[in-house]
């Protein structure tokens, strides 16, 4: 069993499952690896690009997704990343799963080298191998899924990723799952307000854990941020950055969009 919760026939267990069988099949070392992700150019500080003040906007390089189906297939990854640096953004996500997301290890690569901002390589982590690649391609951070993982893989993924002088946005759902987030010591905790495994937004879960959790931990609020009102209220909160995917690649101006968004904390 994959995690430590029952599982479900949804879209987020298919798509672990799918990542899974994967990395099942993958037969390099890691030795290998290691050799690879050390390769690659030094990291950018992504944590304290968050926890500056003023609230931090991570803004995604996304094509599409399985509830809303394809958002800005045709984007170019440079273009939209420059963009981002623009309008002020302060770190960078990147989806790189292809089947589910229609992203690519290019598309990182790409985003990465056209601007200084750091990057996190938003996928689904399920082996070594996935903090090892994210390295390699240029990612400062990784995403580590608490509902994906098991305590072990999400305590030895964290400490490889730290090893690696990458941060670990660790996302969480629930207050079990902070726990689990906390007990192995995260820094940075993302509270995604969309149910992966429903896809529906829950807007007050953000509100409701960030209660919870303890000084020193950089607090980033993921999915359902539209408006101003919305970052408004997860400042208010005591949130430090939030993470934006759909309302930025669908803008016609995705720099003003970073821009209204950093405006509406201060």
């Amino acid at each position: 069993m994959f995690c430590e919760r029952s599982v479900s026939n949804s879209v987020l267990d298919r798509i672990v499952a799918a990542h899974r069988a994967a990395a099942a099949q993958d037969t390099r070392t890691l030795d290998e690896l290691e050799r690879a992700a050390l390769a690659g150019r030094p990291v950018r500080p992504f944590r304290a690009a968050l926890a500056a003040p003023g609230i931090g906007v991570i803004a995604e390089v996304k094509r599409r997704s399985p509830s809303k189906g394809d958002l800005a297939p045709d984007l170019v990854p440079a273009v939209l990343a420059k963009a981002y640096a623009d309008g002020g953004g302060d770190c960078l996500s990147v989806l790189t799963d292809v089947a589910f997301f229609g992203g690519s290890v290019e598309d990182l690569a790409e985003a990465s080298a056209a601007c200084d901002l750091p990057v996190l390589r938003k996928d689904f982590t399920v082996a070594e191998a996935d903090v090892y690649d994210a390295r390699a391609m240029g990612a400062d951070a990784v995403l580590l899924i608490v509902s994906a993982l098991s305590q072990a893989e999400l305590s030895a993924f964290r400490q490889l990723a730290n090893d690696l002088d990458m941060a670990a946005l660790i996302e969480v759902h629930d207050e079990d799952e902070l726990q689990r987030a906390l007990d192995v010591d995260a820094k940075l905790v993302g509270v995604n307000q969309r149910d992966l495994r429903t896809f529906e937004v829950e807007r007050d879960r953000a509100e409701r854990l960030a209660e919870a959790m303890p000084p020193g931990v950089v607090k980033v609020a993921e999915s359902g941020i539209r408006e101003a009102a919305d970052v408004t209220r997860l400042a208010a909160c005591g949130y430090d950055a939030i993470l934006v995917g759909e309302t930025l690649v669908t803008s016609p101006d995705p720099a003003a969009a970073v821009r209204m968004l950093k405006r509406a904390a201060t």
